[in-house]
């Protein structure tokens, strides 16, 4: 039955999707629709809720998966009060419904960087283990070279109280975000480490490596639309390149 829905919220995904980058493209997004911004990456976080459920099972999978929303969540309240792992920032109301002062997508965009970025360091890395948690936290990092600059910049759904040379984003954001991202793939590492991959799972494998492309390649339109030409190339890149080692390792 998850399956069905599964595929169901896919196909709603992918025409949000066409229908957002045509608005983006043709500067036709109204202010009014601000709120598809929230939505769009709330589907992306179930589709991977999904995938999650589906790779290691209801018990470990959907354990995971709430570890995922809630865990990232505290730490993102953490760093928006505090200053916490992540610099000092605070978020505006342009990305509500806000929960604590935290955006309620946020969760749920965690949930997609993970469940995107094991696929392509499992396939990097097979065997899991410390090297694979590395390669997660940097296919990790690559998405938020671009996510941040465009959310700041150009979106304004936070500011920035600390400042940096990338786009006057401190450097502990990108720290924060690999140590997070770490953490998190040590667990999913335990996780399927104690499953084998099921027929049925490989498909969905390569619909979460094509999810991390095509979030990439929507903010680095964003990106490009809104002047940030150093981060839409310097993503751009390193997202190729990540991208094409892991399709040339993964698992036939």
């Amino acid at each position: 039955m998850h399956v069905k829905w599964e595929d169901r919220i896919f196909k709603l995904f992918i025409f949000w999707y066409i229908c957002g980058v045509i608005l983006l493209s043709f500067d036709l997004l109204p202010p009014w629709l601000e709120w598809a911004n929230a939505f769009f990456l709330i589907l992306a976080g179930t589709l991977s809720f999904f995938y999650l459920w589906r790779r290691f099972g209801p018990a470990i999978g959907g354990s995971v998966g709430v570890l995922i929303f809630f865990s990232t969540f505290i730490v993102e309240w953490a760093g928006a009060d505090s200053g916490f792992l992540f610099g000092s920032y605070d978020y505006t109301d342009r990305f509500a419904p806000n929960v604590f002062g935290v955006p309620i997508a946020i969760g749920f965009a965690w949930l997609m960087v993970m469940a995107t970025s094991h696929v392509i360091a499992r396939w990097i890395v097979p065997g899991g283990g410390i090297l694979y948690a590395a390669v997660g936290g940097i296919a990790a990092v690559i998405i938020d070279l671009i996510i941040d600059p465009v959310a700041y910049k150009v979106k304004g759904y936070w500011l920035w109280e600390d400042t940096g040379i990338y786009y006057e984003i401190p450097w502990t954001n990108f720290t924060g975000w690999f140590l997070v991202a770490f953490v998190l793939h040590l667990i999913l590492d335990a996780a399927f480490k104690k499953q084998g991959l099921e027929v049925s799972a490989r498909q969905a494998e390569k619909r979460m490596a094509l999810l991390y492309v095509l979030m990439i390649a929507l903010f680095v339109l964003l990106g490009l639309i809104g002047g940030l030409w150093l981060a839409a190339a310097l993503t751009s890149v390193l997202t190729a390149a990540i991208v094409a080692l892991a399709w040339k390792r993964r698992p036939q």
